[in-house]
């Protein structure tokens, strides 16, 4: 059986005729923008199922899972995340880079993070 396809322009002729509800099934398709603004005028979508349009069914992904607990994360002291971020920065860059400079840098930016 062919399908029919609704558009926003069909929407509104259909409202303006004083159609006040439409049938969708299998073998009607609505564009994104009929179905947006058939909900905007008020024209009422019945549908045979509660499935989301175009969405397939998958009964295998319908079971819900609960998230693993979240672990919490290790607070670190600032003495040792300066530690971390120079020996970051002195591995990408070498000893090119003045050490006071440097932590004089990393300290910076870790006090206006909050850290």
């Amino acid at each position: 059986m062919p399908k029919t396809f609704y558009t926003e322009r069909d929407v509104e002729d259909l409202v303006a005729r004083g159609v006040t509800s439409l049938d969708v099934n299998d073998d009607v398709v609505l564009t994104d923008l009929a179905r947006d603004r058939a909900a905007e005028i008020g024209l009422s979508l019945l549908r045979e199922h509660d499935a989301p349009p175009s969405a397939p069914e998958r009964p295998y992904i319908a079971t819900q899972v609960a998230p693993p607990p979240a672990a919490s994360a290790p607070v670190s002291s600032s003495d040792d995340i300066q530690a971390r971020v120079r020996k970051a920065v002195v591995a990408q860059l070498g000893n090119s880079v003045d050490a006071q400079l440097l932590d004089t840098i990393i300290r910076r930016v870790l006090q206006s993070v909050g850290k």
